[in-house]
Order: C-alpha cells, then sequence, then structure tokens
C-alpha cells in the first residue's frame, strides 16, 4: 500500500493557494501596450523627405501612447536591409517600419530576399503617397501627355529619360508609360533626382519621372516642364494637374510610404498605432508639413492597406518581368 505523502507543516494548502495566485496575477496584471519605448526603422538616411515624416510620425505617435518613440535609420541595399531587419524583429509592436513602395517591389527584382512583402509583415496604414510627376526638358515641343506620346512615337529611339537606377520608382513608372502608351525610351540612370535634374534642365535627357517635391522648385522657376501627376486622380497637393490617366485609360502609380510590423504581432497592437497615426494626420500642422514635403495624406486602415499592398506587388511585378529589370540575372 503506497504510504500517504504529507506537506510539510511550513507548506500550508493557505500558503499554495496564494502562490498560484502569484502566478497569475503577472498575466492579470500585465502592462497595456505599449509600456516601454517603440522603435521605428527607417530605411532611408537622415535628412530626405522619408526621414523627415517617420520622425515626425515618431513624435506624433509618442505624444498619443505616451511612450517614447525612437527613430533609427538603416539605409542600404534600396531599403532592403531595414525591411529584413524588421521582418526578422520580434512581433510586440516595439518595431515598425516606415515601408515605402520598394518593400513590394525588391523581391521581383532580387531573387535573394529574404522576406515577402505580404506574408512577412503585418499592414498597419498607408500613411501617405509620395506626389510624382511626368517631366520634359523646356525645348521638348510638347503641352501635354499625348502631344508627348505622338512626339516619342515620331522620335523612335532618339529619347531619353532620367531615373534614379535599376528598381527605383522613377524607372518602373516610366517603364510602365512605355508598355501603357506603346512608346520608347531608353533608360539613363542617376544616382540621385540632383543630377538628373541637371541633365533634364540641359537636354541630355528628354523626359523624368521624379517626386513633386524635388522637381516643382524647378518647375516652378520655368527649368523643365512638368505635364501631368502619376496617380489616377488628381493630387490635392497639385488639384489643377491632369494626370497621366486622361492620356493613357488605366495609368495609376502611387509611391507610398507607410508602417509595418513583423508578421504576428497582434491586432490590438496594431490598432493603437493606426489610431494613432489617424488622429495625428488630421492636425493641421501635419497637414501643412505633409505637403511642403510632397506628400498627400491617405491614413488608410490596416486592411485596406494590406489589399493596396497585394495589388501593389503584383502590378509592379508584371511592369518589372516585362521590362526584364533584376540586380542578379
Amino acid at each position: 500500500m503506497q504510504k500517504k505523502q504529507t506537506l510539510p507543516k511550513w507548506m500550508s494548502p493557505a500558503l499554495l493557494i496564494a502562490a498560484g495566485a502569484l502566478t497569475i496575477v503577472p498575466q492579470a496584471a500585465r502592462a497595456a501596450y505599449p509600456d516601454k519605448p517603440i522603435t521605428i526603422v527607417i530605411p532611408f538616411s537622415a535628412g530626405g523627405a522619408a526621414d523627415t515624416l517617420g520622425r515626425l510620425l515618431a513624435d506624433k505617435i509618442g505624444q498619443k501612447v505616451k511612450q517614447p518613440v525612437i527613430v533609427e535609420n538603416k539605409p542600404g541595399a534600396g531599403t532592403l536591409i531595414a525591411s529584413q531587419h524588421v521582418a526578422s524583429a520580434k512581433p510586440d509592436g516595439y518595431t515598425l517600419l516606415l515601408a515605402a513602395s520598394s518593400l513590394g517591389t525588391i523581391p521581383s527584382i532580387n531573387k535573394n530576399v529574404k522576406y515577402d512583402p505580404v506574408k512577412s509583415f503585418v499592414p498597419i496604414t498607408q500613411v501617405a503617397s509620395v506626389v510624382h510627376v511626368i517631366s520634359v526638358n523646356p525645348e521638348v515641343p510638347v503641352k501635354n501627355v499625348k502631344e508627348l506620346i505622338e512626339y516619342l512615337k515620331q522620335n523612335k529611339g532618339k529619347v531619353s529619360y532620367a531615373s534614379l537606377g535599376t528598381g527605383s520608382s522613377t524607372q518602373l513608372e516610366a517603364e510602365m508609360f512605355k508598355n501603357m502608351a506603346n512608346v520608347d525610351m531608353q533608360d539613363i540612370p542617376y544616382k540621385g533626382s540632383a543630377p538628373a535634374l541637371t541633365d533634364l534642365i540641359s537636354g541630355r535627357v528628354q523626359v523624368m519621372f521624379d517626386a513633386w517635391a524635388s522637381t516643382g522648385p524647378y518647375a516652378k522657376a520655368g527649368k523643365v516642364k512638368v505635364l501631368a501627376v502619376t496617380t489616377d486622380k488628381p493630387s490635392p497637393s497639385i488639384p489643377d494637374m491632369p494626370t497621366i490617366a486622361q492620356a493613357v485609360p488605366g495609368f495609376s502609380a502611387m509611391p507610398w510610404l507607410g508602417l509595418v510590423a513583423p508578421k504576428g504581432t497582434p491586432d490590438e497592437v496594431v490598432q493603437v498605432i493606426y489610431k494613432a497615426v489617424h488622429e495625428s494626420v488630421q492636425q493641421d500642422d501635419v497637414k501643412a508639413k505633409f505637403k511642403t514635403l510632397g506628400l498627400d495624406v491617405i491614413a488608410s486602415d490596416p486592411a485596406t492597406f494590406g489589399q493596396f499592398i497585394s495589388k501593389d506587388v503584383k502590378t509592379w511585378g508584371e511592369v518589372i518581368r516585362k521590362a526584364n529589370i533584376t540586380v542578379n540575372p
């Protein structure tokens, strides 16, 4: 017969119950998110429009959630370094990525990418669209996109466009335009907007897709001629500017900036950040800052942003395949 086990005198049933209760308390009393600083990883160097936006968001989110929000710049490899860093981060809401359009395009260009733009992240909000325009050298004898298409067809093989390199939004927009308008232009890559615009102004290249923030000052000075915005609808930043879609039905290119988190981040955490951003971008000072940066406010909800990313990946993946754009053939 098995001997009945007895508890030591100091280990009373009441003490055991109290000890058990202590193991439950930390779960029940766990502090609501966030209870420590949050980091927003920015895939660009300090000083640019995306960095300025990221720091503005960090400040506004911090005010809303009552915790410091730290900005960490991780530039390099066309945003790949930052994206892969966040994709592998702990999905607890304390490491976020200020993603750009390249989040979805790089995997189609570089086969060595270790993340999936849809499966590796949880969408929070598409914060803004980057206003892009198509411009020409003032000597190009056209006044609108329709006339540019006619000019390109009449001068096949003689016209060049400036891009910011392989896989850049400027190159992809130009290639989409070539496909949809059935025209031909030669890509001339540059290492930045400044040298590209210099050559556009001088006439070394004739056409360029680029951000309004970069092009606008030259357009206002009469040094370049802006024909249209790349979005399918007019931009609130330059509402009187026509769209490419008016001449090329279906054309739509919206470079974007948005917040994503590692896959597995709880929905309640996502909602906290989304709410903070959505409320912040309604403020007049934020709207004014966005306009100076050449950005249009979007602030879409997580589900809508997720659907947008999926569609964006497919759209640009097709453009990339048709143009045979790759960095590791």
